[in-house]
């Protein structure tokens, strides 16, 4: 953010459900994240901005450029895209070679999250970063620490699941989207191919970059590699 901040203004907000920002009971398809976005933006006096994002921020940033295009310059997303019918596809059992995600369809479930993690989530937090960080020490003690503090009372670890728990209306709400007119990047590392697949037939104007050997978690993993691509695509 930082580094950005030398060309860019840089507005990152904690999520609907996440951080300092609020926890409600509902709204957390992706089309109404995408609308507390575009609040925020004008609520701040701007009409126009590049829009980025990572695994759930790539997805509610391609429901932003879908809901609001007049809004958006460029539109950049990686590690995931915006929920398709793919995801019904995936495997919650481990396959030869294939990650298994469990945790999308443990995040489905009501109170049994917040009841086992309270508390707890540094476990899940530090599993996590093993099991897809392509550089596990790219997460220091204290990055690790703010992250399962986030996620360590019932509100947070329920906010954060209705993320997974619109994915079905999520689905839905796609269908009635046209594609993406607006320039779009797409970066990916482990979960470049799918990427691919969420995205295909989704942009008119895309371009893909692969960061080979890399893991999930690009932004703490290869920072100066999405300084870089950002930079140049956005210009």
């Amino acid at each position: 953010m930082p580094e950005l901040a030398r060309r860019y203004r840089v507005i990152v907000p904690d999520l609907r459900g996440m951080g300092e920002s609020e926890k409600p009971l509902g709204g957390y398809d992706k089309k109404t994240m995408a609308r507390d976005i575009y609040e925020l933006l004008r609520g701040l006096g701007h009409r126009q901005a590049y829009i980025a994002g990572e695994d759930i921020g790539s997805m509610v940033a391609h429901s932003f450029a879908a809901n609001h295009p007049e809004a958006t310059k460029k539109v950049a997303l990686w590690e995931a895209g915006h929920p398709t019918d793919v995801f019904n596809g995936i495997r919650m059992l481990p396959q030869p070679g294939q990650p298994a995600p469990w945790w999308f369809a443990f995040n489905q479930l009501g109170e049994l999250p917040e009841r086992l993690l309270e508390g707890r989530f540094r476990f899940v937090i530090d599993w996590l970063i093993e099991y897809q960080g392509g550089d596990p020490g790219a997460f220091g003690e204290e990055a690790r620490g703010v992250y399962a503090a986030a996620y360590n009372t019932p509100d947070g670890i329920r906010g954060g699941n209705g993320w997974y728990q619109t994915f079905q209306q999520d689905i839905d709400d796609l269908k009635g989207y046209a594609p993406l007119a607006m320039p779009v990047l797409g970066i990916g590392g482990q979960y470049y191919e799918l990427l691919l697949a969420q995205m295909e037939g989704l942009a008119d104007d895309v371009r893909y970059v692969e960061l080979k050997g890399a893991g999930h978690y690009l932004a703490e993993e290869r920072p100066d590699d999405i300084v870089r691509e950002l930079s140049a695509f956005f210009g």
